[in-house]
């Protein structure tokens, strides 16, 4: 009973760590302005008349702006309420103000209707959302939002009913504008958030998307205009002697505009990451991008994974946004950007209609299939069906009202809806029809060629999200072969899940030399895991590989790579090393929410300073109360603490609020061993095990827990499953063959320790175990 428990509680103490010094708070050199080298769009009216027109009434021009009374009063006047579940909002003009009546937090942290001043505007159209003010120098974003077709107002989160104190209410740091969404709807935003007094001193080089969002800092080119243009005309240098005495007889001096020094022509690439910096579901390393730079430089991006967030053909399903999709296309593949298809001054399509994708579609465009709409579409040459965007370009409404065209360019399969529930065009229009309908006539019209890569590539990411290890060889095989490297990073990031493989170790080490930063990335996050520890001869070879490439990516090109690198490593990096300082910077940056104060625990955890640890967790769960992963991590470091019952308390409050995550039911199962509660240790751990059948550990576990509790049978039973689960984990092998030997079972003992010596033929429980067999 006792080693079955010991077993369990080193599991879930499994932080190996080391002295180590806190990151310090973000200092701000007030001697340096990040916005020095901006000139504000006004300046670019005069030279730029054309482009101006075309940015100042578009989405990106009135992306932010101030409240105006010429705009805004027909949201105020009449005085109207909303309701919404149990929330309740007026909206009214005042004594020349426009107010909000809403639920909020009075100043003793009680739910009460509060007044706030609409200070700002956030959009334009379809809705557009209003900023107040709050302590700390916030901006608060309201749920109850107005829009302007309609004369109407309505609530951006639907039938939810978010309360005060929620993360995602109007008052919670889920709506918080200084941490959520000025960065997207200004330029060259600083958050500058103070940890020591959870405030704000946010700064930006002018509100609103402005020319600079795009174009980067130009005051240095408006400096050069105004010195170089002169009275109409381009000031001219003085012609150098020996200039004149090279022209060929009778040639004169032209007049020409001299080059500007101070400009830069970006790539293709470079402005495709401005736009993505916006315009994608991301995390941010830095807070500091500016046009020019990399993406992969500032942020992380949010890729089809384990998680629900993208279908597994990688059409958007939550507010995913624009970049992810773009890049998971064959279009972005063949080399098509952004500016290919949109005015990027006017925001809008540049052609209309089928006449856009057609600009290349006739051929125009290297190897672009040609397509002739009317044959290819099946429907009548004037109808929504006929649109190269209703079949390959579905719109999702989000906030209620916002109707967005996914960017992937998927190809219509119904047959994956009816496998796996992922939507198809053809059903959404024809809300009245089933898939096998749309499968009739896509097979009649298209035949074998809808059995194409993409098909079966959306099945090994569905597979392998519903924990199919049949899914791992076709994950392998995309992540070696796939032509679209955001796929290969899905791919990579899916086969986190398979590390007692040593042949999927192996790939993902291979992959962290990958060319593109977003593979090299998603390989490291996940090979992350076998970081943890102390180094020891005694590693497979794989394992040994993989913690090198971890130490080696440290120095790698792409700040994404190296904080991830960085991350793996936490427990001894450097500080003063690139990594280590840019590690620092993305946690002081995100220490704001509630996933960056868990975060900064962790961190903390790592390095063994508990203290820090437990003041950022518990800033966590108090941010963020109805979210399981901080209190997961919380209860991690009261174990530390030999709190063993606190740990059980927030195990058992995370389950309640996830109760269908296997992971947090198997940690219950640990906590639960670890204050001697066999009888809830084995219910925890059989629950985890039916939310996901092929969780090894919490089998191994399991088995343990049942041997302890003396059920024999179930307990080899258990282990098998175990091992069918994992054939490449020694130690499932072992834990059987120690069951075997104590019930005198001593052949299927000795097949089972062999089988673990095949595994890994220096384990040292087996190699003992193997000379008491024989």
């Amino acid at each position: 009973m006792v080693l079955g428990l010991l077993i369990l509680a080193l599991e879930l103490r499994r932080w190996a760590v080391a002295p180590g010094d806190a990151p310090a708070a973000p200092v701000v050199d007030a001697a340096a302005d990040p916005h020095a080298g901006f000139a504000g769009s006004a300046s670019c009216r005069a030279c730029h008349a054309t482009e101006f027109a075309k940015w100042e009434r578009s989405h990106h021009g009135l992306a932010e702006r101030a409240v105006d009374p010429k705009l805004d009063a027909a949201a105020f006047e009449p005085e109207r309420t909303l309701k919404a579940g149990t929330q309740q909002t007026t909206v009214r003009k005042r004594e020349g103000i426009f107010e909000v009546v809403a639920n909020g937090l009075a100043d003793d942290g009680k739910a009460a209707p509060v007044t706030v001043k609409a200070e700002r505007v956030i959009g334009v159209s379809p809705l557009r959302q209003f900023l107040v003010g709050a302590p700390g120098g916030r901006l608060q974003t309201l749920e109850a939002s107005y829009d302007p077709h309609k004369n109407e107002w309505f609530n951006v989160y639907g039938d939810e009913d978010r309360k005060p104190g929620e993360w995602g209410h109007w008052t919670g740091r889920g709506m918080n504008w200084n941490a959520m969404c000025a960065t997207c709807h200004n330029t060259n935003v600083r958050k500058n958030y103070d940890p020591v007094n959870d405030s704000y001193r946010t700064t930006m080089a002018e509100a609103t998307v402005s020319c600079e969002s795009c174009h980067g800092p130009m005051k240095g080119h408006v400096d050069w205009q105004k010195v170089n243009w002169k009275g109409g005309e381009w000031k001219k240098e003085p012609e150098k002697p020996e200039a004149r005495s090279q022209k060929p007889e009778g040639q004169t001096a032209q007049s020409a505009i001299p080059r500007d020094p101070t400009l830069k022509k970006f790539s293709r690439a470079q402005t495709l990451s401005s736009c993505g910096a916006c315009h994608a579901r991301r995390g941010e390393l830095t807070g500091a991008f500016v046009a020019g730079d990399s993406f992969d430089d500032h942020h992380w991006l949010t890729i089809p994974d384990h998680t629900d967030l993208f279908y597994p053909d990688g059409q958007v399903r939550d507010e995913d946004y624009e970049y992810t999709s773009f890049l998971s296309s064959k279009m972005h593949a063949a080399g098509v950007k952004c500016i290919d298809c949109h005015d990027p001054h006017a925001g809008k399509p540049v052609l209309q209609g089928n006449a856009l994708c057609m600009k290349c579609h006739t051929g125009s465009y290297p190897n672009s299939p040609i397509i002739d709409p009317a044959a290819h579409t099946f429907h009548q040459p004037t109808s929504a069906g006929a649109l190269c965007t209703s079949c390959h370009m579905p719109q999702t409404v989000y906030m209620q009202r916002h109707s967005r065209h996914d960017h992937g360019f998927t190809i219509p399969d119904p047959l994956l809806t009816k496998e796996f529930k992922i939507p198809n065009a053809c059903n959404r229009c024809h809300t009245d029809k089933d898939a096998d309908w749309a499968i009739g006539h896509v097979d009649k019209w298209y035949g074998a060629k809808m059995n194409r890569p993409t098909r079966e590539r959306a099945r090994i990411i569905a597979k392998a999200r519903q924990g199919d290890l049949a899914a791992k060889a076709g994950l392998l095989k995309v992540l070696a072969e796939d032509k679209v490297p955001l796929w290969r990073a899905s791919a990579a990031g899916l086969l986190g899940a398979h590390l007692d493989d040593p042949a999927v170790i192996a790939a993902l080490t291979a992959a962290t030399a990958h060319a593109e930063a977003l593979v090299r990335e998603a390989a490291a996050r996940s090979l992350t895991p076998l970081a943890e520890g102390s180094d020891s001869a005694a590693m497979p070879e794989p394992y040994q590989q993989a913690r090198g490439v971890l130490r080696r990516l440290l120095d790698d090109p792409s700040r994404a790579v190296r904080v991830r690198a960085a991350w793996a490593n936490r427990e001894r990096i450097d500080l003063k090393s690139q990594a280590g300082k840019d590690l620092l910077a993305y946690l002081n940056h995100n220490a704001d929410q509630p996933g960056g104060a868990m975060q900064m625990g962790v961190w903390h955890l790592a390095r063994r300073q508990l203290d820090l640890a437990a003041n950022w967790l518990q800033k966590a769960v108090a941010w963020d109360p109805n979210s399981a992963p901080p209190r997961d991590a919380y209860a991690v470091l009261l174990s530390m603490q030999g709190k063993a019952e606190a740990a059980v308390a927030q195990l058992k409050e995370a389950v309640r609020i996830d109760p269908n995550d296997a992971e947090l039911w198997f940690k219950l199962g640990l906590a639960y061993a670890e204050v001697r509660r066999p009888d809830d240790t084995i219910r925890a751990l059989e629950t985890a095990v039916a939310r996901a059948p092929r969780h090894v550990r919490a089998l191994y576990n399991l088995g343990l827990a049942y041997e302890s509790a003396g059920e024999r049978g179930k307990a080899i039973d258990t282990l098998a499953r175990a091992e069918r689960a994992a054939p490449g984990d020694p130690q499932v092998p072992y834990a059987l063959a120690t069951i075997y030997r104590s019930a005198n079972r001593l052949g299927e003992a000795r097949a089972a320790v062999m089988r673990c010596l095949q595994i890994d033929r220096n384990h040292v429980g087996g190699l003992q175990l193997l000379q008491v067999l024989r």
